[in-house]
């Protein structure tokens, strides 16, 4: 382990792939000494590969990131909590996060039209059957989620009674409202690192007043797309096609507007619901690529990523993964490893 790794704690991600993949990931990051895995939900939940990985290490921290609040009872993410901290050995830490209305409703088919709300009750919900599930529940009454818990028999206690929350945000309302009752607020791979710096923040401090905290009483993760590649040209097409699948997404116009790309993103989204073909080369220029990950050789990329440094606790570097073949993840993985971690 280097030097910088001792001192600065760093995340990898296992996808939900073979078993045989899983295990060989885990115990690669884990030699490589980060500090944790993140495993994702965009259509299923992240707790299968992150009992994979559990099984395969013994050290490493393993998180949710995301577990997509409104895709399923609070009931049922409390008990993949505990069982996830009782397979990894208390290893575990709950991500939750709040997704988009395409996904919550469109996919999932949630009725919640006010996400910072339910993400909210959401978490006081789980704390609730966590800590107390193994005693015997007191009825829990929410606007989205209420339960007598009468049926419930009382079982083994779990590993901890306090397993830590993290929230995921993309913007302002859910940045402080993880900094106000989470563990650790989660940042989104598409910040740029100015927006990292400059904005969140502001919007942490916010959340520690609110909720009267210290600073340290919450972890700052923050995220970054990073394509470290000596060709920077061929490191931006790479990534053009990540920058795309977020901007394309209507919830994410007013952020996409204040890094002054509002024009762009206004001409996907109407191409996109039109049903027309969309060439992204034509719609994310070269400029929002590089805004948005971070792309060229490796002291390019690390002079970037020493800035964030100034506020987050860890970080998590990531290949732009949408659209690249596997041997292009694997190439822009090792390339990361070899800067950051080896």
């Amino acid at each position: 382990m280097s030097a910088d790794t001792c001192e600065r704690r760093y995340w990898g991600f296992v996808p939900p792939i073979p078993a045989g993949g899983i295990t060989a990931l885990a115990r690669l990051a884990e030699e490589r000494g980060l500090y944790g895995l993140f495993a994702a939900q965009v259509w299923g939940p992240p707790w299968v590969p992150l009992a994979a990985a559990a099984g395969a290490t013994e050290r490493i921290q393993l998180a949710s990131g995301i577990a997509i609040a409104a895709a399923r009872s609070p009931f049922e993410t409390a008990m993949a909590a505990i069982d996830l901290d009782r397979v990894s050995e208390g290893r575990f830490i709950l991500g939750l996060g709040s997704s988009v209305v395409a996904i919550t409703r469109g996919l999932f088919g949630s009725p919640q039209d006010k996400p910072m709300a339910h993400l909210r009750e959401t978490v006081a919900a789980v704390r609730h059957i966590i800590r107390g599930a193994h005693r015997g529940l007191t009825p829990f009454e929410g606007r989205w989620y209420s339960a007598d818990f009468a049926a419930l028999q009382p079982g083994e206690p779990p590993l901890r009674e306090e397993i830590p929350i993290w929230i995921a945000g993309l913007r302002g309302a859910a940045i402080r409202l993880a900094a106000e009752i989470a563990d650790g607020v989660m940042g989104h791979p598409i910040w740029s690192v100015d927006w990292a710096l400059e904005r969140v923040e502001q919007d942490v401090k916010a959340g520690l007043e609110k909720g009267r905290k210290r600073r340290e009483d919450v972890h700052l993760n923050l995220a970054f797309f990073v394509a470290i590649n000596p060709d920077r040209l061929e490191a931006i097409e790479d990534a053009r096609t990540t920058v795309a699948f977020y901007a394309s997404a209507r919830e994410y116009e007013p952020f996409f507007e204040r890094h002054g790309f509002g024009e762009q993103v206004r001409r996907l989204h109407d191409r996109v619901e039109r049903g027309e073909s969309v060439n992204t080369a034509e719609f994310v220029p070269d400029e929002m690529v590089r805004t948005f990950a971070l792309c060229g050789d490796a002291d390019e990329v690390r002079q970037q990523v020493e800035r964030a440094w100034s506020v987050a606790d860890s970080l998590w570097l990531t290949p732009p993964g949408w659209g690249l073949s596997l041997e292009k993840l694997a190439f822009y993985d090792q390339m990361i490893a070899r800067t950051f971690y080896e």
